[in-house]
């Protein structure tokens, strides 16, 4: 494999040349797929209205899906499974030679459902965008890995030191990998939880950056019982209490409340209800509006402030949410390759 100059996974808060979404198959969603359908077309219509959107689309449901999104959404005709493309579009990094794209060699969350046309996507479309590919020497999804753009980057162990994506290995080889893989030089590990959910508690329903240094934290809503997600967020919170960042800075973290379940349109046992999967567009930021009106005010207002530029866009996702994801697990972004020289 060539080697390249040290990489950098950039922020997502940086320009973006594209994002990239997925249309859902029946095969995965059955008598559900229309639903959820209608969920994907709605967010990739708002988020084309500020940026590029490319939409993977199984070559007989392309026709449909540019239908339904419309004509600011570019429909390409990539065979795929499910809509989490944050999973399983590559993470590109930024070097001296420009954007380089990661194949983080997806495997269904460690074998827990068939995805063989998902495995494939991340070199179909870095071939379609003439990226070149790096393959990982690792399995992990997009879902897993939060950067700051700044050398640091939050990780959930129980996503990644699995014996379900990598038997035999130990996290500080793991940890070796993805310094290397995304020219981090911090790597904060948050537990996780293993196997309460497909993707085994990835960080980006827990913990994000919208800034160096600065962290929102996934939290229940006020009042509500104590489980293995708070559980984990409380851990979370500890580590980053005691963490330092790439920079050598202490982490401010910001609580991020989840609604109140019993005031939310929609439930299941698989419900994300956590506003902490936003998505940062290059002109908005969007978040999931949940019913709880409450809730969703309160997490506008606190988007609102930590990215006082973009547009906080409420987006309905009642029918993503039900099946264990948001918005962000929906979305991947491109980094604008006309930038990389000037960062």
């Amino acid at each position: 494999m060539t080697q390249h100059a040290t990489p950098r996974l950039p922020a997502e808060w940086e320009p973006h040349e594209r994002t990239i979404m997925s249309w859902p198959t029946a095969r995965i969603w059955e008598e559900d797929a229309r639903y959820v359908r209608k969920d994907i077309a709605r967010l990739a219509r708002v988020l084309g209205e500020s940026e590029p959107v490319m939409l993977l689309a199984s070559p007989d449901d392309a026709e449909r899906a540019a239908r339904a999104c419309g004509p600011n959404v570019e429909v390409v005709p990539i065979p795929v499974d499910d809509l989490w493309a944050r999973d399983t579009v590559p993470v590109c990094v930024d070097s001296a030679e420009g954007i380089l794209g990661v194949d983080l060699n997806f495997n269904g969350w460690g074998g827990k459902q068939p995805h063989d046309h998902d495995a494939a996507v991340a070199e179909r479309i870095l071939d379609a965008l003439s990226i070149p590919r790096t393959q990982a020497r690792i399995v992990a999804e997009g879902g897993s890995l939060e950067s700051d753009g700044a050398g640091t980057l939050l990780v959930t162990e129980s996503s990644v030191v699995n014996p379900n994506r990598n038997p035999g290995r130990t996290r500080d080889e793991l940890e070796a990998e993805l310094r290397a893989l995304l020219g981090v030089s911090r790597v904060v590990w948050f537990d996780g939880v293993v196997g309460a959910d497909i993707t085994d508690a990835h960080v980006d329903s827990l913990a994000r950056f919208t800034a160096p240094g600065v962290v929102l934290l996934d939290v229940a809503a006020p009042g509500a019982p104590k489980d293995v997600w708070s559980r984990s967020a409380e851990q979370a919170r500890g580590v980053l209490s005691r963490e330092r960042d790439a920079r050598g800075a202490a982490f401010d973290v910001v609580d991020l409340p989840q609604p109140d379940l019993t005031r939310i349109r929609a439930n299941s046992d698989e419900f994300l209800a956590s506003y902490v999967n936003f998505f940062v567009g290059n002109e908005v930021v969007l978040v999931p509006e949940f019913g709880d009106r409450r809730a969703d005010r309160r997490a506008r207002a606190i988007l609102s402030e930590h990215f006082p530029s973009r547009e906080v866009v409420a987006v309905r996702i009642d029918e993503i949410a039900a099946g264990g994801g948001g918005i962000h697990c929906a979305t991947r972004e491109v980094p604008s390759r006309s930038s990389v020289s000037g960062m």
